[in-house]
């Protein structure tokens, strides 16, 4: 068992017609979730205009917590009140960072494409807080200024941007080694 953070990515298609019932059905379990011991976080990625597959990611301190949580009652309840909401159920455990790269290819990327994926989420969300709330921050010592550039950066990356980056360059992440990659720009 790992002692690392887990993260469970959980897709799921939406049964035809019942959008609403399933994201109510959605934020209940995250609620549930969030009452457990070792949560850390979880989040929701809506699918690509055109796709009905939502993922669902639920981060938890380490592999036992992550188990308390799976194996609990309250969660197959959960599990049960969902039934005919969606189709097509399919789940991946990820420990440590490689939680984000390792859907929805069958392999985890090199750690140099890992490394572009991360600055390209973080660099345009750090230069956009600095804008917004440089200014403010910029009398405080360096120490407490850092620390609420990190405090406020690091969910808001780790929960929204970085999945997001990492959902767009998935072609890319999970490209087999010397095949050509190319970016595929939709014309309206």
């Amino acid at each position: 068992m790992s002692t690392q953070p887990v993260t469970l990515m959980v897709a799921r298609r939406v049964a035809r017609g019942r959008y609403q019932d399933f994201m109510h059905w959605l934020d209940e379990g995250r609620e549930l979730a969030a009452d457990f011991p070792g949560y850390l976080g979880s989040g929701v990625l809506a699918p690509p205009p055109g796709d009905d597959q939502y993922q669902i990611i639920f981060r938890f301190q380490d592999d036992r917590t992550l188990a308390r949580w799976e194996h609990s009652a309250s969660r197959r309840a959960w599990l049960n009140r969902g039934a005919g909401l969606f189709e097509s159920p399919q789940e991946q455990r990820a420990t440590g960072i490689d939680g984000w790269f390792s859907a929805p290819g069958p392999r985890t990327p090199p750690r140099w494409k890992q490394a572009i994926a991360i600055w390209l989420a973080f660099f345009p969300v750090s230069l956009l807080f600095q804008f917004i709330f440089g200014e403010a921050l910029a009398s405080l010592p360096l120490v407490p200024r850092t620390l609420a550039n990190t405090l406020m950066l690091t969910p808001v990356m780790v929960f929204f941007f970085i999945p997001l980056v990492t959902r767009l360059l998935a072609p890319w992440l999970q490209a087999q080694p010397g095949r050509k990659w190319r970016l595929r720009v939709r014309r309206g």
